[in-house]
């Protein structure tokens, strides 16, 4: 069950329109992005880099700039410390080249996904020191590691912490206090003192706004050549740690994309090469669901530092044999994956977990690196937040997926007593824990979860009630300025009630998806593509035709009035243009 809600947010979308030379109906769809006046209108249709913050508005900014400067001249050793996703992969490309490029002894180090867990650890200092580095720049981590820290401090070793999570905090009288981490330098959009305008940055923005700092501050030739490439990384890490796509990090990603188009990085030539990617075609899809999941599957399964090489290579033939590697590992992941979602509806039928507020499912035998993606599959199927651990003993791993309703990092820091370590976001969310705190731990995120029945409800925010009479292949058009879509900025959606299916065609190889022609209330004839589940479909159809109703539908025999949502765009196949609808949602 769905709930439809149709946008009312208000605006003089006919001035909008002649004044920025726009539809109406863009006009309209601008509007449900939250933006509010023209200004914020011509930033989101046609920002440019020079629209985006001045690094310098970071909190410490000029600290670490100040640091890394005095570090490089003076020959000290720093270390780079990332993260294993792609945020932190690429903020660690981004860190050790630009630093190096600087002239700085400067070498990187990612966490193992299993032996080391996330971010900073005692095991990644003391080899620090054992390897004589006098300085840790973390990125994409640390803002949480304020006892690592202090061990590092306590070996002789200076600490500057990049990281964009949330800043762990503890609930006093007067309201909440911040736990910063005792470092020289802690840039973090998060922190309250903070005033970067625009804090939904990922980790790989925050290290490209410090090269921007460092750019600014030297002048280096070579660094400011660098820049374009830092950006595409920017953008890949932005669409992979799934930020909202709007205020700066639209630019980002819009400009990122431009460069990719023509990148000179061997490994992401590769790696757009081997997944068959169009280079010229590439968008924020391909980031998020083909390029990074082969760099993200490197950390699940291997080690990072094999994704990280991949970036940092040379050579184009070492690049394409590294790159069909990693993408051999990602489709070994994605069939791990399936069987993970499998056992995990297993779990929570058996144990009836679909009456819990907040899923808790414990998969013991489930490679801990795939459970972020099967609570996020969870949480997909049965709109609730989600956490999947696995592991045994002392050693169990979780990774939350959350709802709009439910600020997962918030919820978590209420029973902070339960984990070992933690951190995240208001949707997602990484932890440790003991296997014997794991029943106790469901009872009181449960108990102190706030959340109500209407709030599993999925919502479907529709922009415009449009009739397909509306919709031409000018208004597609236009609708590409919208893009890049993602998070915060998702395809525009569209309603038409009382649509007259008349009859339809299974497609593709394994007959996935569908079309359908069906007659409009205004007489006109269009085909509907749907690419959703097809059993589902056809379980509705029968539900409110009768039985026989969804064979009646393909032996082109229907006559079923049904209101759909809709998308609007232009296919282009063999050098032919064709305006489509695709059918997202119905009822």
């Amino acid at each position: 069950m769905e709930k439809w809600y149709v946008a009312a947010k208000k605006a003089d979308f006919h001035k909008w329109a002649e004044d920025l030379r726009i539809s109406p109906v863009l006009a309209r769809i601008l509007r449900n992005r939250d933006l509010t006046d023209e200004e914020q209108v011509k930033k989101f249709l046609y920002g440019r880099l020079e629209d985006c913050y001045s690094p310098w508005l970071l909190k410490d900014m000029d600290k670490a700039v100040e640091l890394l400067l005095k570090a490089a001249q003076a020959g000290k050793s720093i270390r780079v410390i990332g993260d294993y996703d792609v945020d932190g992969i690429c903020s660690s490309y981004i860190f050790t080249k630009g630093l190096q490029i600087l002239g700085a002894r400067a070498d990187t180090a990612i966490p193992h996904r299993v032996h080391d867990g996330y971010g900073l650890n005692d095991h990644l200092i003391r080899l620090a020191q054992q390897d004589g580095i006098e300085m840790i720049a973390t990125c994409d981590n640390g803002i949480a590691a304020a006892s690592q820290i202090a061990l590092a401090l306590s070996l002789g070793i200076q600490v500057i912490v990049t990281d964009h999570h949330e800043v762990p905090f503890i609930q006093e009288k007067g309201g909440r206090k911040e736990i910063l981490p005792p470092a020289a330098a802690v840039v973090d959009p998060k922190r309250r003192e903070c005033s970067y305008p625009f804090p939904g940055i990922c980790g790989a923005a925050v290290v490209y706004k410090l090269m921007q700092a460092l750019l600014e501050k030297t002048k280096d030739q070579a660094l400011s050549e660098a820049m374009d490439e830092f950006l595409e990384f920017a953008a890949l890490a932005t669409v992979c740690d799934v930020m909202e796509l709007r205020d700066e990090n639209r630019i980002l990603v819009k400009e990122g994309l431009k460069r990719l188009r023509n990148t000179r990085n061997p490994g992401l030539r590769a790696l757009i090469e081997v997944s068959g990617i169009e280079p010229r075609r590439i968008n924020a899809h391909h980031l998020g669901f083909v390029i990074g999941p082969c760099l993200n599957a490197t950390g699940r399964l291997d080690t990072a530092v094999r994704a990280l090489e991949l970036l940092q290579s040379s050579d184009k033939g070492e690049a394409m044999g590294a790159a069909r590697e990693l993408k051999d590992l990602n489709d070994n992941r994605k069939n791990l994956t399936l069987q993970g979602v499998e056992e995990a509806e297993r779990y929570i039928e058996n144990r009836s977990i679909e009456r819990d507020k907040v899923f808790l499912v414990y998969l013991p035998t489930v490679h801990e690196s795939l459970a972020g993606i099967i609570a996020g599959r969870i949480r997909e199927k049965y709109n609730h937040p989600v956490f999947v651990l696995t592991g045994r003993g002392d050693g169990v791993k979780g990774s939350g997926r959350s709802i709009e309703a439910y600020h997962m990092f918030e919820a978590m820091t209420a029973v902070k007593d339960y984990f070992i370590r933690f951190g995240g976001h208001r949707l997602a969310a990484g932890l440790s824990m003991k296997e014997e705190d794991i029943e106790p731990l469901r009872k009181a995120l449960n108990e102190g979860s706030g959340l109500e029945e209407e709030d599993f409800i999925p919502r479907v925010h529709i922009d415009v009630p449009m009739p397909f009479a509306y919709a031409d292949e000018r208004l597609a058009e236009e609708l590409e300025l919208l893009e890049p879509f993602g998070v915060g900025n998702p395809r525009p959606l569209f309603a038409q009630k009382d649509l007259l299916f008349l009859e339809g065609r299974k497609m593709g190889a394994n007959q996935t998806w569908a079309r359908f022609r069906v007659l409009t209330p205004e007489g006109q004839h269009i085909s509907l593509i749907f690419f959703g589940d097809l059993s589902c479909f056809g379980a509705f159809l029968r539900e409110k035709y009768g039985r026989d109703a969804e064979e009646m539908l393909y032996r082109k025999e229907a006559s079923f009035r049904v209101s759909v949502v809709y998308q609007l765009g232009i296919n282009v196949y063999r050098g032919r243009r064709e305006l489509q609808f695709i059918m997202k949602h119905y009822c």
